[in-house]
């Protein structure tokens, strides 16, 4: 009944026949369909929040990614459901042949096969540089280079490149091919590759046999292996968290590129091949291409037995084994490189602070290579580590100074200097330590020495304090430090002032002048003065950052 309601409305019972029964290996095409279906939805999807610029595509992947509501699975669904495309149309290209299905007259359907499979690995290629992340931008470099060494190469770096080297135009070019011509051009040879092969009719697994229905047989098989390949899809995605995102490319930072796993097989033949690289660049794809092009004229035979095509398919068969070993082996070479994992984990910490700033600061307009500015006295640390972490950084082996590092300047640091003045985290590594005027240990009872503790933490202009310590404290200073130091902004002592210790402005004077009568003097200074050499506005950067350390942990 529902066999006869089709034919009267399509005009053809073909698409609705098996010659030779059902079978498994005819569901293939309907789960590329199915798999295709998905990657419209999800890239239709992403697209909603993707900017294709070299400025912003970056930072509108990191949002989907880290901020939209299940961002993160859709583009996963995406990206590997693109894997999963290749994987099944690779499979759809062999199961074809092994039935014989690109003999007269299909030719043009097999040919057409063959230019859906590149398509595919053009669109996984556009799409992955759209990530425009160190990991895409430095494939891309690859990738071109692998691609201009066939023929008319020059004409397609030209193409992609839309320059001189990879930058914004390769980004807006990969971006009009992935959603725009790869797109409508795949659309348009699945439709004439759909129709044609329905015109031909299936080619029957097995020979003989009455034709069978489609429904409900096959039908079923096509639900259920769709179902499966989804479900796996989908599990995979979940379990692995999606797909990584590195950080933002930089064309000035080396980085380990790596192609996309189709073309791992070409890129460990160039390694391979050394200084012969263009050449199996060149050869590598003109042999495998030509071998699937020439196929239905080199097997010219009427049979479609197996048995009686075992030359043709045996070299199939080896050129597609040439190509997993070649993959097996660049992924081996790369999981036995223990220097690579060592650079891989720097970059998985770098990508991940990238997208942590980008997440709770955003990325700012000029671009994600900023995005490491936004975090809070970003400028601060870097000048700290080039100016000052060589003689105060904690894991620094030429320190000459004390430590400077979370928690200088709390209440636990004023404690243990008081208790140690002398000692390695303090003054233990410069000249004064050894000098007769070098400070002793101040020898207190456990609550004066807190009053003082808490009277010299006053001193930075804190808020959290215990007001009657301070007083106390402040009656302790004065019976105990006088004698060498000032608690009176301006004055000097024998020792360095203590009006506002450890405060803003109390850093900025130091770091601009250290030998200044109200710090350490002329003759107990190892450190130089900054006061010409940083600008005003670098001063009192690092100074705000030494201030916040007090309350890092």
């Amino acid at each position: 009944m529902i066999a006869k309601w089709l034919r009267e409305r399509t005009g053809s019972s073909e698409p609705l026949m098996m010659p030779g029964g059902p079978s498994i290996a005819y569901v293939f095409g309907t789960v590329l369909l199915a798999l295709l279906l998905v990657e419209g939805l999800t890239g239709i999807a992403l697209a909603m929040f993707y900017s294709p610029s070299s400025t912003d595509a970056w930072a509108s992947v990191a949002y989907i990614q880290d901020q939209a509501s299940m961002g993160w699975f859709v583009r996963g669904l995406h990206y590997h459901g693109a894997s999963a495309l290749v994987i099944i149309t690779g499979i759809h290209l062999l199961q074809t042949a092994v039935a014989g299905a690109y003999k007269k007259p299909r030719e043009v359907v097999w040919w057409l096969g063959i230019v859906l499979l590149l398509l595919v690995l053009v669109w996984s290629v556009t799409g992955y540089w759209l990530r425009w992340d160190q990991a895409a931008f430095w494939a891309a470099k690859v990738e071109v280079g692998i691609m201009s060494g066939a023929p008319g190469g020059g004409f397609v770096k030209s193409l992609a490149l839309g320059g001189n080297d990879t930058g914004n135009l390769t980004l807006t070019r990969a971006y009009a091919m992935h959603v725009g011509l790869i797109s409508a051009l795949f659309v348009l040879v699945t439709y004439v590759h759909i129709k044609l092969a329905r015109r031909h009719g299936t080619t029957p697994v097995k020979a003989g046999g009455a034709p069978t229905l489609r429904w409900p047989a096959q039908s079923i098989r096509d639900a259920v292996a769709t179902a499966i390949v989804m479900a796996v899809l989908i599990a995979y995605v979940a379990t692995t968290g999606g797909v990584a995102l590195a950080a933002p490319a930089d064309p000035g930072t080396a980085f380990d590129a790596r192609p996309l796993w189709p073309f791992r097989w070409l890129f460990e033949l160039r390694a391979l091949a050394g200084s012969a690289e263009v050449i199996a660049a060149l050869a590598a794809p003109a042999v495998f291409g030509g071998f699937l092009v020439a196929l239905p004229l080199l097997d010219r035979s009427d049979s479609r037995e197996p048995k009686k095509r075992m030359l043709w398919l045996g070299g199939l068969a080896g050129l597609f084994a040439m190509v997993g070993a070649l993959t097996v082996m660049s992924f081996a070479r790369d999981a036995n490189d223990p220097t690579l994992d060592k650079r891989l984990a720097i970059a998985e910490k770098q990508a991940a602070t990238a997208r942590r700033l980008a997440a709770e600061y955003g990325v700012p307009a000029t671009g994600p290579l900023d995005v490491y500015e936004v975090a809070p006295f970003s400028r601060a640390k870097k000048l700290f580590e080039q100016r000052c972490s060589g003689c105060h950084g904690a894991m620094s082996e030429k320190r000459k100074g004390p430590t400077i590092a979370d928690g200088h300047g709390n209440r636990a640091w004023l404690a243990g200097f008081l208790k140690a003045p002398n000692g390695d985290a303090f003054w233990g590594r410069t000249k004064l330590a050894k000098d007769e005027a070098a400070m002793q240990p101040v020898t207190l009872g456990d609550s004066d020495a807190a009053d003082l503790v808490e009277w010299l933490y006053a001193q930075n202009g804190a808020t959290d304090l215990d007001a009657k310590m301070v007083e106390r404290g402040l009656a302790v200073f004065d019976k105990t430090c006088t004698d060498c130091h000032s608690r009176d902004e301006g004055v000097s002592g024998t020792g360095p002032a203590l009006a506002g210790l450890n405060s803003r402005d109390y850093y900025m004077s130091f770091i601009s002048n250290p030998k200044s009568g109200i710090h350490m003097g002329v003759d107990h200074s190892q450190m130089p003065r900054f006061d010409k050499e940083l600008s005003l506005a670098d001063r009192d950067a690092i100074a705000a950052y030494l201030v916040s350390l007090r309350s890092a942990k």
